[in-house]
């Protein structure tokens, strides 16, 4: 028995279906199912602070935070704020595997840093996502850093290493502590399995969304002591400084 429609009844053909926007549900003739509208709306970060990206009043500032103690990682890259309705697709792709959602904030940020390239943005060698712990892994069935960092690996054509840098131990969810409570937590949480496959390369981790930027710093410190010459953090959305808009 035949359960398959054949080639000339199929009840569906992507090729000639106008998809919609996203987020608005309008016609959308992007490649990207978001329109232009949509994409011009978007939080993008501007003016920041040049090292960790934290969103400042101006441009080309260094935050005080960075003034005080240069982080470990050379910059991050972010294309926008953590704010509506950025905050909502990344919430959706990483609490409630809505991939799609995933997927079209993973090529848009593949565009926007193939863009800083070409304005004289470093490219580094390797990406490496921030890896889960085990037991956060099973629970959730997937790793969205590590979703991110292969939609970017395909898009840029810059290799992917998945086996460096791994999760000693579960820690805590970092969403729930305060900045020196993320700090306590993220102790000795790294490590790098084969330092050769680091050594002397610029590599950029990837990861969703910059908050207080804990696990950036102590992944970028992991790898830079393992012999990697640069550490840049690429991700989605920088959240702003707690009590500011």
């Amino acid at each position: 028995m035949r359960c398959q429609p054949y080639r000339a009844l199929l009840v569906y053909k992507w090729l000639l279906n106008n998809q919609l926007c996203l987020l608005c549900d309008e016609p959308c003739h992007s490649p990207t199912a978001l329109c232009e509208p949509c994409t011009q709306e978007l939080p993008w970060l501007r003016e920041r602070c040049r090292l960790c990206a934290l969103p400042l009043a101006m441009e080309g500032l260094v935050c005080g935070q960075c003034s005080r103690r240069r982080p470990a990682f050379a910059r991050v890259e972010a294309p926008w704020e953590y704010r509506f309705p950025v905050d909502g697709l990344i919430t959706r792709f990483k609490h409630k595997a809505c991939w799609p959602l995933g997927r079209l904030l993973g090529e848009l940020l593949g565009q926007w840093l193939q863009q800083r390239f070409e304005d004289g943005l470093a490219r580094p060698d390797r990406l490496i996502a921030v890896p889960l712990g085990s037991r956060r892994l099973r629970l959730r069935g997937f790793n969205q850093a590590q979703m991110l960092a292969a939609w970017l690996a395909k898009s840029l054509g810059i290799a992917c290493d998945t086996r460096s840098l791994v999760r000693r131990h579960e820690t805590r969810a970092q969403q729930d502590l305060g900045a020196r409570a993320r700090q306590r937590n993220l102790r000795q949480a790294f490590h790098v399995q084969v330092p050769t496959a680091v050594e002397g390369l610029h590599i950029a981790v990837v990861d969703d969304v910059l908050t207080t930027g804990a696990t950036a710093q102590v992944i970028a410190r992991c790898l830079r002591d393992a012999g990697a010459r640069r550490v840049d953090i690429y991700c989605l959305a920088r959240t702003a400084k707690p009590g500011h808009a």
